[in-house]
């Protein structure tokens, strides 16, 4: 079937998206069984499909961009939509990355011999199907299917009406990879549609999908969470602080707010954000706004921060808790750490947060006061994604404290089950 395939015309929606639950469940026992040699296998063949393919993915993409021109979509949403030869090259050597980490399924986690001489052990397994929901981004079928494969679990990928095409063709290449190495090639399966009444089939997948994986903006992950009451592991927002501190050194935090808001500004993990202490308005905090606007942001400030320079708009209470996923950053002057941990925790989403300072006492007094899965010292929030964390590559970043929190790799994909071993012990 290729990527632009429909579905055959007496089928509803409904029912495609059941026979996939069940393609599913059965290619996924095999996948849960077979050995790291063979999973691995599949993952280096599926790299070099996608390579293969270079050419054919870039002209699905231009398609998937033409799409999108005739839709009103932000350059933040478009820039997530793009492919290019280096970004294909990193989905092909991400799953290489994949490929070389350790085995997670059937790592003995604990082990115990009871008093009765029952030995009893808990091992990981797969959680079984993951149903993953995205939106715009391609990338997200090589990463979220190549996780899925290393960890044992039949994905369900449903992306974003945007990148059909190119999901498509990047989703045939770990099906090649998949057969190539002898397994299922339903084990990775794209819902081939644009219509959304196929989240909605999936979000009632409950004989088939054991953990749904939102990733996008607020509105998909609010109704995910609404709609399903089969498991979820997702994150609201990406409302991530930069908080430059009184001991922070200047150049530092020029050099890190810069990069946290402006490296890519459509990613979870770009600042949202900028705390300043007050000590710092009138030496640093010109020249940060002088960066920023430089680079094409647009600031939006308390009264403190419109003082520092006119071309600072006010900010409005919602902008304290917006996530831009734009070239746009809000700028409250706070008086000290505390101050800071306060606004962070009322107003954040608990996903990345940074501390610019050489205050050590400051640091570990933000490091561990702030409630978000990923808290930084000195280093930019753009590093909050799993390959920068050495997993490899990433489904997203959870922002839930049950199974997974902060990046989604290959052995967060995992749950257990007890092993006990006995000699024909009987229970008094």
């Amino acid at each position: 079937m290729t990527a632009t395939a429909a579905y055959e015309a007496d089928d509803s929606v409904e029912r495609e998206i059941s026979r996939i639950g069940a393609a599913a469940r059965a290619a996924g026992r095999a996948l849960g069984l077979a050995d790291a040699a063979t999973k691995n296998n599949a993952l280096r063949f599926a790299a070099e499909a996608i390579r293969a393919r270079r050419d054919d993915i870039l002209d699905a993409n231009a398609q998937d961009l033409a799409y999108a021109e005739t839709r009103d979509l932000s350059a933040a949403f478009k820039d997530r939509l793009i492919l290019t030869p280096d970004r294909i090259e990193g989905m092909a050597a991400g799953l290489e990355d994949v490929a070389t980490f350790p085995e997670p399924v059937g790592r003995v986690l604990d082990e115990r011999v009871r008093p009765n001489g029952l030995r009893i052990s808990r091992v990981s397994v797969p959680l079984g199907v993951i149903g993953i929901i995205y939106e715009s981004r391609p990338n997200v079928t090589a990463d979220a299917g190549g996780l899925c494969m290393k960890s044992g679990n039949a994905a369900i990928l449903r992306g974003g009406s945007d990148s059909l095409h190119s999901s498509g063709l990047i989703a045939d290449c770990l099906r090649e990879g998949l057969k190539r190495a002898g397994l299922p090639e339903d084990c990775v399966q794209l819902v081939r549609t644009r219509d959304r009444a196929a989240v909605g089939a999936m979000l009632r997948l409950h004989d088939f999908i054991d953990v749904i994986v939102p990733r996008g903006g607020r509105s998909l992950i609010e109704r995910v969470m609404n709609e399903t009451t089969i498991p979820v592991i997702a994150h609201l927002d990406g409302i991530c602080h930069v908080y430059v501190d009184a001991a922070a050194q200047p150049q530092m935090a020029r050099d890190i707010v810069l990069n946290a808001k402006m490296r890519r500004t459509g990613i979870c993990g770009a600042a949202e954000t900028l705390l300043i202490d007050r000590s710092q308005v009138a030496g640093l905090l010109p020249k940060i706004v002088d960066d920023l606007i430089n680079a094409g942001c647009e600031l939006r400030g308390d009264a403190a921060a419109q003082a520092v320079d006119d071309r600072v708009q006010p900010a409005s209470e919602a902008d304290w808790t917006t996530e831009y996923l734009d070239a746009i950053i809000s700028v409250k002057v706070v008086d000290g750490v505390q101050d800071a941990i306060d606004h962070v925790n009322t107003c954040g989403s608990n996903h990345t947060d940074s501390i610019i300072t050489d205050d050590m006492a400051a640091a570990e007094m933000f490091l561990a006061g702030i409630d978000s899965a990923i808290v930084m010292h000195n280093a930019s929030t753009q590093f909050a994604d799993g390959g920068e964390f050495g997993m490899g590559a990433e489904i997203g970043i959870s922002t839930g404290k049950l199974h997974a929190r902060g990046p989604v790799g290959a052995d967060q994909l995992t749950t257990f089950k007890y092993i006990v071993r006995g000699e024909g012990q009987v229970r008094p």
